[in-house]
């Protein structure tokens, strides 16, 4: 309890005596035991993020630790800059922009396959719809499910999108490639050609760009950076890994990304 006081006494801005005190549950409406996670971690910024989130997505204390062991604050933090950090910590996520919702990379380990072992990429895309929720989840804010193995057609041939989603808040179809191995160019150029059909043919006069997302195992990141025009805001490819990350790979992205 006191170190619940002295964590949380800051984030009071009326007297304990005013008839118009707010708790913080009821404010955040988390329970005491999400609130004991939360005094676990040390850094105030991280701190603040995960609770934020947890009260927006309305997460399990389950689902709290799973992100904070999948340390979905460092993930996200490691594409923004300092202000958008700053950000993170006084407001959770925020989706403006595409690249708002992006995740590099993406932790998938809810869906059961060993690191490095050898599956098919149906065998991943049965995986994550036989987890959905927890994907959904993973994805982040905003996003439904809307069709897997989304067959479309021009001039007699067939292509087939593996995971096809909607996000409420972008307000736009997010198209998901799932790919076995190192990233190709050519896998680049498919995903292109899934969004530009979505944007000319699927989407409404009221929506936003379409989205696409190529989640690989490993990426070279001169193909994806000479392979996408220099103005690109709909492509992305992200790295995605079935097990939680160690330590040392946290300190490893960090470092990478102070690079």
């Amino acid at each position: 309890m006191r170190n619940f006081y002295l964590i949380y006494q800051k984030q009071q801005t009326l007297s304990v005596n005013s008839e118009k005190q707010q708790t913080l549950s009821d404010k955040f409406n988390l329970s005491w035991s999400h609130y004991l996670k939360l005094m676990r971690i040390e850094d105030g910024n991280k701190r603040k993020f995960y609770e934020i989130e947890a009260y927006k997505n309305n997460w399990s204390l389950r689902e709290l630790q799973r992100q904070y062991d999948s340390a979905l604050y460092t993930r996200l933090a490691l594409s923004r800059d300092k202000k958008k950090v700053i950000e993170l910590a006084e407001k959770g996520l925020v989706l403006e922009k595409p690249k708002d919702a992006i995740k590099d990379p993406y932790v998938l380990e809810f869906i059961g396959l060993p690191e490095q072992t050898n599956y098919s990429e149906s065998d991943l895309e049965q995986k994550l719809i036989d987890k959905i929720e927890h994907f959904l989840l993973e994805l982040g804010t905003g996003f439904t499910f809307v069709a897997r193995q989304k067959r479309i057609t021009f001039e007699d041939k067939h292509f087939r999108i593996d995971l096809v989603f909607y996000n409420r808040i972008l307000k736009c179809f997010v198209l998901i490639d799932l790919k076995i191995g190192e990233l190709k160019h050519q896998d680049i150029g498919q995903i292109q050609m899934y969004v530009n059909y979505y944007d000319r043919k699927i989407k409404l006069h009221d929506e936003n760009r379409t989205i696409g997302i190529i989640l690989c195992q490993n990426k070279s990141e001169a193909i994806v950076q000479y392979t996408l025009p220099e103005n690109n805001k709909q492509i992305f490819a992200s790295k995605y890994q079935t097990v939680l990350p160690s330590k040392e790979e946290l300190k490893q992205l960090i470092e990478n990304k102070e690079d």
